[in-house]
């Protein structure tokens, strides 16, 4: 199974991870194992705090260094997400990134509520 980094948008902001746990569970119901360290990073880190910022972006590069791909959901790119696909690219190539608007994932919601 491949290892895809889920990069999306966050801010600190509910809503985003609310996306992020939408956005793996796509993945798993396609096979793969999703890395959503925002997800995560979220319950005991806070992205308002500068110190917690910075240490949650390099432990991210660091987990990038595990998967096999990147995807990045939606159509906005934030300064985080900027950083984690100029790492990924350095590390594994952009040949791995995949970019998923979000006209796609409207589709695919209102598919799968059908």
């Amino acid at each position: 199974m491949k290892v895809i980094f889920v990069c999306s948008p966050f801010q600190g902001k509910q809503e985003n991870i609310e996306k992020a746990k939408r956005y793996c569970r796509m993945l798993v119901d396609m096979g793969y194992i999703p890395i959503a360290p925002h997800v995560y990073f979220s319950q005991f880190m806070d992205d308002h705090n500068p110190e917690d910022r910075k240490r949650a972006l390099e432990m991210n590069k660091k987990l990038l260094e595990f998967c096999d791909e990147l995807w990045v959901f939606g159509d906005e790119i934030m300064e985080g997400m900027r950083e984690e696909i100029e790492h990924f690219k350095k590390i594994k190539g952009e040949d791995k990134i995949k970019w998923i608007g979000d006209s796609y994932l409207t589709s695919r919601d209102k598919s799968t509520k059908g």
